[in-house]
């Protein structure tokens, strides 16, 4: 691998939602301009379900860049995938997981980051009355959070970006006279979801910082944790639980690593032995 140890002026950014937004300051503050590549994400998938998408997030992410970077005519793209659901863990709350991919195209050179969301404005409601909406669209905060909608069992959507109460009631009666209900779905387009825009930008502000770290060993920029490693022993009975008890840190041009270990112990309600 060619190894670069400078940062690029200019990098393309996939998006059809206004991501550049929040992605856009961090970088400029390393002197990076972020240039917007117009091309069709939606076809690497779509939060509506009427595009499946192509692939793992790691793999969208990654199409998505390149040909940003591609279009643009530049050596780094860059491009960001969310995947919500429930959460895995505990019944009727959501969860949300954010990916921002680096990608060099001469290079090969990724940095990636990830980033969590507990707290998603991410919500769903199927009604057979207009006035069943209301809970839902307050619950999601209405209109600043876009809503779609649906009539089950299609997967395309009756209407996206919904953000007129009006406009909801047009598609909600729609609906209602062609499957006897709707389904309402918080959009989770960024430009339509500001909680998400919010997350993409706090991921974008790691990713500059991870950026702005040199690897020890061949100084290209990204240096930064790469994974946890499980283990951090129980507080009462010393049994290693599944809490993370160290941190790689490493750098993915040159393949250098360092283990960072966390201090502490793990509370016993994760432990296997005194919580099975």
């Amino acid at each position: 691998m060619i190894l670069h140890t400078s940062l690029p002026s200019a990098v393309a950014l996939g998006t059809m939602h206004g991501k550049e937004a929040a992605i856009a300051p961090p970088l400029a503050a390393l002197g990076i301009t972020l240039r917007r590549a117009d091309i069709d994400t939606d076809r690497f998938g779509t939060f509506a379900g009427d595009v499946a998408r192509a692939g793992t997030m790691l793999e969208a992410a990654r199409a998505k860049a390149r040909l940003a970077a591609n279009t643009l005519g530049l050596d780094v793209g860059l491009a960001s995938e969310g995947a919500y659901g429930p959460h895995p863990y505990i019944p009727f709350l959501p969860l949300g997981q954010e990916m921002l991919i680096w990608h060099n195209t001469l290079t090969g050179h990724e940095i990636i980051e990830t980033l969590t969301d507990d707290r998603p404005v991410f919500d769903q409601q199927t009604i057979t009355d207009p006035a069943d909406a209301d809970a839902f669209l307050s619950r999601i905060g209405f209109p600043a959070t876009a809503v779609t909608v649906q009539a089950a069992p299609s997967v395309m959507p009756a209407a996206k970006g919904v953000t007129g109460r009006a406009t909801l009631d047009t598609a909600i009666a729609d609906c209602l006279a062609t499957t006897g209900s709707a389904l309402l779905q918080t959009d989770m387009r960024a430009h339509m979801n500001p909680r998400r825009m919010e997350v993409i930008g706090d991921l974008a502000q790691r990713l500059a910082q991870r950026l702005a770290t040199p690897c020890p060993d061949c100084a290209a920029p990204g240096f930064g944790r790469l994974r946890g490693v499980p283990g951090l022993p129980c507080r009462d009975c010393g049994i290693e639980t599944g809490m993370i008890a160290a941190d790689i840190h490493g750098c993915t041009a040159c393949g250098s690593e360092t283990i960072r270990t966390r201090a502490g112990e793990a509370d016993p309600a994760h432990c296997p032995y005194c919580n099975p």
